[in-house]
């Protein structure tokens, strides 16, 4: 009696495993219609294996990088909305400026909007892209080495193709401005290994590493935080204000890597065009205020003539262009194509 119990308790057990397997592969094959001949069948398999073929942010900004013709121009945005309007004008990439998401959030660029407003911004920016990548900054990293990776985790979860981390003191704040200090090297350098260690564990994305060391130690050390930046693994390195072109020069002479310039009017480093930044050896440009800038111009003039009275027709988009911009073009394309 024993025996026939356990014979039926191991034909149970097969029976069990059998159901469990089948389950399994089931799960595994890819989703089709009851006709998998079918067009509808069809078009699923080939969307699946479009999805699983498509390339990540990160892929393509490393493919941008490697196959680059000449420096990459990248306008900074602050929302979705500036993010849509870079990839409309026909640019390949774009990067989530804090100063631009501090005054979005009515303040100055003083880390006065937390991680979580950050990380919130970076996913409606990509969220709104369609073929463009992004950059996000990651300002210090929100805390000590295991904040960083933390916030590394969330920029790629987000979906940016890199992310910024500077050696700035926290609070940090806008690098062209006065109170700026920095930590130790040591510290910098512990930061950005922290955020290549989440990259390599597992987060596709790229880091962009940043010192701020010029204002307050020098050139020298500038650069030889550059260099460790890169010998921890940073993808990118970034020397903020390097207040002349020979030092400028000198950071790429000296440095290996992609490097990042910022092109700030007004600012501590001479605006130079964008054929002479090729030729010292950047492969980023960055135009954090641009679009800030510009737009608060633009709006403050039709504030003005509203003002006094005034039209500001000659002002404004059309709304047929307005609406597009703002996607009601794609929505309307989605609409039809789920109707019953």
């Amino acid at each position: 009696l024993a025996l026939l119990t356990l014979a039926a308790a191991a034909v149970g057990w097969a029976s069990a495993m059998a159901t469990v397997e089948a389950r399994r592969r089931k799960r595994s094959e890819p989703l089709r219609s009851e006709n998998a001949g079918s067009a509808g069948g069809s078009r699923t398999q080939e969307a699946s294996i479009r999805r699983r073929h498509q390339s990540s942010p990160a892929e393509r900004l490393r493919s941008l990088l490697q196959t680059r013709k000449g420096i990459l121009t990248m306008p900074c945005a602050y929302d979705a909305l500036t993010a849509r309007l870079v990839e409309r004008m026909g640019f390949e990439i774009t990067f989530m400026t804090g100063f631009g998401v501090s005054a979005a959030h009515g303040y100055p660029d003083c880390q006065l909007v937390s991680y979580q407003e950050m990380v919130d911004t970076a996913f409606h920016i990509c969220g709104s892209l369609q073929r463009i990548c992004c950059i996000g900054d990651g300002d210090t990293g929100y805390g000590n080495a295991v904040n960083v990776k933390r916030t590394v985790r969330g920029y790629a979860q987000a979906g940016m193709a890199a992310i910024m981390i500077e050696d700035q003191v926290a609070p940090k704040r806008c690098g062209h401005t006065r109170g700026k200090s920095v930590v130790s090297r040591e510290e910098a350098i512990a930061r950005i290994r922290a955020a290549c260690d989440a990259r390599d564990e597992g987060q596709d994305i790229c880091i962009l590493a940043r010192t701020d060391a010029r204002a307050t130690e020098g050139l020298e050390e500038a650069i030889a935080r550059c260099k460790a930046f890169v010998e921890a693994g940073a993808d990118i390195t970034f020397l903020e204000a390097p207040l002349s072109e020979d030092e400028m020069e000198r950071y790429c002479r000296e440095v290996p890597g992609p490097k990042l310039v910022n092109m700030l009017p007004s600012g501590k480093t001479p605006m130079l065009s964008l054929g002479r930044l090729e030729e010292m050896g950047f492969a980023l440009a960055a135009y954090p205020l641009t679009l800030l800038s510009a737009g608060l111009k633009a709006q403050e003039e039709a504030l003005t003539r509203l003002r006094d009275g005034k039209t500001t027709w000659d002002l404004e988009l059309d709304f047929e262009t307005l609406k597009d911009v703002v996607g009601f073009t794609d929505y309307y394309k989605e609409e039809d194509r789920y109707k019953t």
